[in-house]
């Protein structure tokens, strides 16, 4: 279904995009954002009263834009994309997001009982797709992944780095707009990580969707990205943004990414040292 923006109240989190009911004739226009976050804050109960871990987060992600989230272990980033996913809701502030957006975790989080090709229809009939449309679509999705003619392999058959391809594949599935991934490549091998960086990006390119990627490797996220954020620690604040103006591909041994990833773990380790986090 096609998606427009629709009018916001504070402190929720919203899904812009239900067709209007008495216009479902009119074609709607695409919204301006794949998210949009505004004056965002979050703070979870402790023993001592409530503990700040976001504070006052603002950010938009354009459509097709990549972005990357950086920061320390327990600034928020995780949290944050947690919020955006609608998984969690924030103590004050608001997020729209263009539609529902899909979530990829560190872990592949596949049904061992099932095959590939099962995992992914699996989102394919959550979403709706008729069944005999499915099996169809699922070889479609893990033919972009890469993984062509692993519909019938079970998950203890396929390596570390085909899992999360799969993974990807029943993101994919889900017909978002905006995919948000919160450490995908955190526990593959430096050679895989490489390979997924590449077939990630080729995606991206190829399917036009925005994505927000948790990160706290700094060369991953130059690498990725088209800006990355970085946020301080505890609670977590925007300390600094990058837009980053080098062509894709992109290599992580590459000068111009070692420059700018240099740069931005000097920030990091300001922002570490400020907080007093290792």
């Amino acid at each position: 279904m096609a998606q427009t923006a629709q009018t916001l109240t504070k402190d929720t989190v919203r899904r812009a995009g239900d067709r209007s009911t008495t216009d479902s004739a009119l074609a709607p226009a695409a919204a301006p954002y794949a998210a949009r976050i505004e004056h965002v804050s979050k703070s979870f109960a402790g023993p001592a009263g409530a503990q700040p871990v976001l504070d006052d987060i603002s950010l938009d992600v354009a459509p097709g834009e990549f972005v990357t989230l950086l920061g320390a272990s327990g600034c928020g980033k995780s949290t944050l994309l947690n919020l955006v996913a609608g998984l969690d809701r924030p103590s004050a502030g608001s997020i729209t997001t263009d539609g529902r957006p899909a979530l990829m975790f560190q872990e592949h989080a596949l049904f061992p009982w099932l095959t590939a090709g099962k995992n992914v229809e699996l989102a394919l009939k959550l979403r709706g797709v008729p069944k005999r449309d499915r099996r169809g679509e699922a070889e479609r999705l893990l033919e972009l992944v890469r993984l062509g003619g692993a519909y019938g392999k079970r998950v203890h058959e396929l390596s570390g780095g085909m899992r999360q391809r799969v993974a990807m594949a029943r993101a994919l599935a889900q017909d978002s707009r905006l995919l948000l991934m919160d450490e995908p490549f955190a526990a593959l091998d430096a050679i895989t990580r490489d390979v997924l960086h590449d077939e990630l990006t080729r995606i991206w390119r190829e399917t036009d969707l925005s994505v927000l990627f948790v990160t706290h490797n700094v060369r991953e996220a130059v690498r990725l990205a088209q800006r990355v954020v970085l946020l301080s620690s505890r609670p977590g604040r925007i300390a600094r943004e990058w837009t980053v103006d080098i062509d894709q591909p992109r290599r992580i041994e590459d000068a111009a990414v070692a420059e700018l990833s240099v740069e931005i773990t000097e920030e990091l380790r300001g922002e570490i040292r400020r907080h007093g986090r290792h």
